[in-house]
């Protein structure tokens, strides 16, 4: 089983080596793995040396060749993986809540930067985005129910089939699956007791595709 450093070294020379086609200087292995002086280096070259995971080819001034990887990552090197990856699940980030969108009915959408929301960071990892509170049962067959919290991204373009905001004649909005059928946008309710509805395109706004949901039992 390597250390730490070992595997750290033995991963860094393997990078460069594949990207440069070069074996790395001692000062970048210094710097790679957070040592200060040279002697520490060649102690890292010889362990793994010994434990053929690199050999030195004869007549090349600091050559060295990786002949394998290992199979397993250090212990210690997994447990601080495992807790980055509980902190970054942990993590939450604020998001403005813009109040309430009908699911069923269009209504008037609001815009109140004031209102915040936690949010898991991985659920908005890229691009602006806003929280919208449920109202109605037009999408319940997606998933998505009254009292709900949809989370959007901010955007103006949609692929077919994504369930967008939509805002319809500049002041009301609606949470709909987005149809585009030539000069006209069909806006498709997931509950049988709901139709589409049809409008020129040029009366609706494309205003954030859905996210994710966040629900409270």
């Amino acid at each position: 089983m390597l250390t730490e450093k070992q595997y750290h070294l033995l991963m860094f020379i393997n990078k460069v080596n594949k990207e440069t086609g070069q074996c790395p200087s001692f000062d970048e292995m210094k710097e790679a793995v957070g040592l200060k002086s040279k002697s520490g280096i060649h102690a890292l070259i010889n362990a793994l040396e010994e434990r053929n995971f690199i050999r030195r080819l004869k007549h090349r001034a600091r050559a060295l060749e990786v002949i394998r990887l290992p199979k397993f990552k250090p212990q210690a090197i997994l447990e601080e993986e495992k807790k980055r990856e509980q902190a970054l699940q942990n993590s939450v980030v604020q998001i403005p809540l813009y109040g309430k969108i009908a699911a069923g009915v269009p209504i008037e959408a609001l815009a109140d930067e004031t209102e915040t929301i936690p949010v898991p960071f991985e659920m908005v990892s890229l691009g602006q985005y806003y929280a919208l509170k449920i109202e109605g049962d037009s999408m319940i067959e997606a998933g998505i129910l009254d009292g709900d919290t949809a989370v959007i991204r901010k955007q103006n373009q949609a692929d077919n089939g994504k369930i967008v905001v939509a805002l319809i004649d500049n002041n009301e909005a609606t949470l709909k699956i987005l149809k585009k059928e030539g000069d006209t946008i069909r806006l498709i309710p997931c509950n049988k007791d709901y139709q589409a509805r049809v409008f020129d395109a040029d009366r609706v706004k494309i205003q954030g595709v859905l996210s994710g949901i966040l629900r409270k039992y």
